[in-house]
């Protein structure tokens, strides 16, 4: 695999990756919607939620940790994760602001 020469890209182009590479798994995904739709869940949950193993499941948190897209807090022996606001806020307008950038004709001649 190629080295992507992220020094070539703006600040705001390697920004924008990363937030869309914390995204980028289908089982990311499965869990920011479950957390949207519980408000607010227990580890263990989408064990049984998205038929993932707990250590996947595990990493997957993680990596969405690390992005700072969701926040957990200890519960006794359990994780209690949900969306954080203020990251969750700054992904929308980053990218919503890429694919509203878009003012294309539906005529496209190409």
């Amino acid at each position: 695999m190629g080295v992507t020469k992220s020094e070539i890209f703006t600040d705001k182009q390697n920004r924008l990756a990363g937030m869309m590479k914390a995204l980028a798994h289908p089982a990311r995904i499965a869990i920011i919607q479950y957390l949207i739709k519980a408000n607010a869940c227990i580890n263990g949950d989408l064990v049984e939620e998205l038929g993932l193993a707990q250590p996947t499941i595990s990493q997957h948190l993680n990596e969405l940790k690390k992005a700072g897209l969701i926040q957990g807090t200890i519960e006794g022996t359990s994780v209690c994760y949900c969306i954080e606001p203020k990251t969750w806020a700054l992904y929308q307008k980053e990218i919503g602001a890429l694919f509203a950038a878009y003012k294309g004709d539906a005529n496209c001649a190409c």
